[in-house]
């Protein structure tokens, strides 16, 4: 996302893509930092929306994301709100935006997308409880480039209707595995529980914690209940 956001300061037109092989210091939420090998897909997407258009970002990259897999594997993969693409209850994919405000305008956004391609994660035995890869998933090799191919044009039809002021909330909405599911949500030295009711027509999510309360949460850390 870095080089991305180089382009972004240097004034590049948005649309500008950024294809990584390896990344060595990758981040997901809250600046936790993260290490990619080789023969994953891994790409980062410059924006300049309006800053109304700016909450949706995230968003539109889940769902091309979620397109991409069903579409190139047959896969029915499901969103963990915040932005994890999930198959099998199995983390497949993180989205990540980030943005520069200056003023009340943005300067620039982008789209970062890491998914798990190859990744053999019945060897790495800390994470093949909850990860797993799209080879893995759909039994055989899928080309990173016919994912990458389908998550860009579906990402970019996507942000063409979000300019024409159309919500694409509802099938975000309808992606995601959380609504209705028990879950417990932290948030820096912040721990709540309850069962998620859904989110708002800006992606916050909607808890119905255990006292009765309902609380909106813009951002945190998500831990399912099994069903």
């Amino acid at each position: 996302m870095d080089e991305a956001a180089k382009l972004g300061e240097s004034d590049a037109e948005e649309g500008a893509v950024v294809v990584a092989e390896v990344q060595s210091a990758g981040r997901g939420r809250q600046d936790r930092s993260w290490v990619s090998q080789p023969g994953n897909l891994l790409v980062s997407v410059l924006f300049r929306p309006s800053l109304e258009k700016l909450p949706f970002i995230s968003i539109i990259g889940g769902i091309a994301a979620a397109r991409a897999v069903r579409k190139i594997t047959g896969l029915d993969p499901k969103i963990k709100w915040p932005n994890d693409l999930l198959t099998g209850g199995r983390k497949v994919a993180g989205i990540l935006a980030e943005s520069v405000i200056a003023g009340d305008a943005v300067w620039y956004a982008v789209l970062g997308v890491g998914m798990n391609v190859s990744l053999n994660t019945d060897e790495t035995e800390e994470i093949s409880s909850f990860a797993t890869s799209v080879n893995a998933a759909v039994g055989r090799e899928v080309a990173r480039e016919d994912l990458l191919r389908q998550f860009l044009m579906d990402l970019d039809a996507l942000y063409l209707v979000l300019g024409q002021g159309k919500s694409p909330i509802a099938e975000w909405q309808d992606l995601l595995e959380t609504t209705g599911r028990r879950l417990v949500a932290t948030w820096g030295d912040d721990t709540f529980s309850g069962v998620a009711e859904g989110t708002d027509e800006l992606g916050n999510l909607l808890l119905r914690q255990d006292d009765g309360t309902l609380l909106t949460l813009t951002a945190g850390d998500v831990t399912l209940s099994p069903h």
